[in-house]
């Protein structure tokens, strides 16, 4: 019984993937409604070109929720553009949801560790987050990226944190982590190559499945 839930037949049926879609929908919606503050004070004293680095797990929401369209609505045909186009959005889509949703826990648990209080909102996240990065692994068997597209969606990690942690636009950490800010930059550089390296381990496994 408990295969029939990992199996194709069950993750790829429209009665499991509609519920998804929306989940991840409305989770996209309300990560960049989190970021409001942030892409406010952003707008306010940076150039408008950093606003698209500050929301980062919503962004790596709205990629897999792409990713699932695809699935939901399964290309006729794809070439050139339009197939490239997917599969950099599929790696995106999987890189990021890794990156952000073990990052965000592990920064909720760092700044627990240091003494910052938790609430209902914390525990949530946690579990969103920790969702994030199990469903992008868990679908990746599903997608049509490979190894090059991973590469170029791993490169817009590592450019993301370099813009993060040179401009002061990374996500608000709790007030017990600001003197760690070195530790959780070099944190953050290396979560986005173990993203890479677990995706490429995962899809490595689904191509010899």
């Amino acid at each position: 019984m408990l295969s029939f839930f990992w199996s194709r037949q069950f993750l790829l049926s429209r009665a499991f993937l509609w519920p998804l879609f929306i989940v991840n929908f409305f989770g996209t919606i309300y990560g960049y409604i989190w970021y409001e503050d942030q892409l406010i004070a952003t707008f306010n004293e940076h150039p408008l070109w950093r606003l698209v680095f500050v929301p980062d797990s919503p962004t790596a929401s709205l990629f897999f929720t792409i990713a699932l369209l695809y699935l939901l609505f399964p290309p006729k045909s794809e070439y050139g553009i339009t197939k490239v186009g997917r599969n950099i959005i599929e790696a995106l889509a999987v890189v990021c949801s890794v990156k952000y949703g073990i990052w965000a826990v592990s920064m909720i648990v760092a700044g627990a560790w240091q003494g910052a209080e938790l609430n209902w909102q914390h525990y949530m996240l946690m579990a969103s987050h920790l969702g994030m990065a199990f469903e992008a692994l868990l679908f990746l068997r599903f997608m049509k990226t490979g190894i090059v597209s991973l590469v170029i969606a791993t490169g817009w990690l590592l450019l993301n944190d370099t813009v993060d942690y040179t401009f002061g636009v990374f996500p608000y950490l709790a007030r017990e982590l600001r003197d760690d800010l070195t530790a959780v930059r070099g944190f953050t550089y290396g979560l986005s190559l173990f993203s890479f390296l677990a995706a490429v381990m995962t899809w490595r496994f689904r191509k010899k499945a």
